[in-house]
């Protein structure tokens, strides 16, 4: 009898100690315990007016750091669209085909010694004088805008006026490439119908070796008259002839008398 009471009690101990431990198991998992983050603090706010730090690019450069605002206020300057008086009147009135060129132009010298910068409200005009500003409609969308002249072009028959990039977005030539506009000139630094220096422009010839033909022949048939080939940025070739003094009328009968069976021949103003 008391060895199995004592098997009895051990077993009841041993009960005991197991639903002891399951309780205190049971009880742990009802509470677990949060995950510890370490959450960094908020960044201070950045004192106003300061400047962002320059950001790294590709390969290890950096970007320039912003410009001074005088700096910018030139640059928006040089991009912008030129302005004339509320009282202006066209000087003169001309329709056609306009155009426009950017690559591979831009940043090349133009006819007036800037920098040709496609991003400026900028044209070129074969008889107009550098620095006038002519206002460009087009006729198909009525969109205009005022751009001043400071290359010299198109050289292409039946255009009128060659556009920057910036000038063909604002008046509807980018995508089309080519518009029906009417030029109004609204500014100009000198005449345009006297005076100036004048030249004759041929071409453009697929390769070198036709204008170079065409040149010599120019330079025997009129012997006071400068003549050279020019390779143009699109890699085609041109003929100008200035004419002695540079004289209008000369200019106008040289290019009149001046037949090519390849190009064509073009009056143009070198100043």
């Amino acid at each position: 009898m008391k060895l199995r009471a004592a098997i009895l009690l051990l077993r009841t101990t041993r009960l005991i100690l197991m639903l002891a431990a399951l309780l205190f198991f049971l009880t742990g998992c009802g509470h677990p315990k949060q995950a510890r983050t370490n959450v960094p603090p908020p960044p201070l706010p950045e004192p106003s007016g300061s400047e962002p730090p320059a950001s790294s690019v590709s390969g290890g450069a950096q970007k320039h750091s912003h410009p001074t605002g005088a700096e910018s206020r030139e640059e928006n300057a040089d991009l912008a669209e030129p302005t004339i008086p509320a009282s202006a009147k066209p000087l003169a009135t001309e329709t056609g085909r306009a155009s426009w060129y950017g690559p591979p132009y831009h940043n090349r010298r133009g006819s007036n010694g800037e920098i040709y910068n496609m991003h400026a409200m900028t044209a070129a005009h074969r008889t107009l004088p550098l620095g006038s500003i002519v206002r460009v409609t087009n006729l198909k969308t009525g969109h205009t805008a005022l751009v001043r002249i400071t290359d010299r072009g198109p050289f292409i028959p039946g255009r009128v006026l060659d556009l920057s990039l910036a000038a063909a977005r604002k008046v509807d030539i980018y995508q089309p490439g080519v518009a029906e506009v009417k030029v109004e000139v609204m500014q100009t630094p000198a005449p345009i119908e006297t005076g100036g220096k004048w030249a004759v422009q041929i071409g453009g010839f697929p390769d070198e070796g036709e204008a170079t033909k065409l040149a010599d022949h120019l330079k025997r048939r009129y012997h006071t008259a400068k003549v050279r080939s020019i390779h143009s940025p699109a890699g085609d070739w041109w003929v100008r002839v200035r004419v002695l003094d540079d004289d209008h009328q000369r200019a106008k009968d040289l290019a009149a008398e001046t037949e090519t069976p390849e190009g064509a021949v073009f009056l143009v103003r070198l100043d």
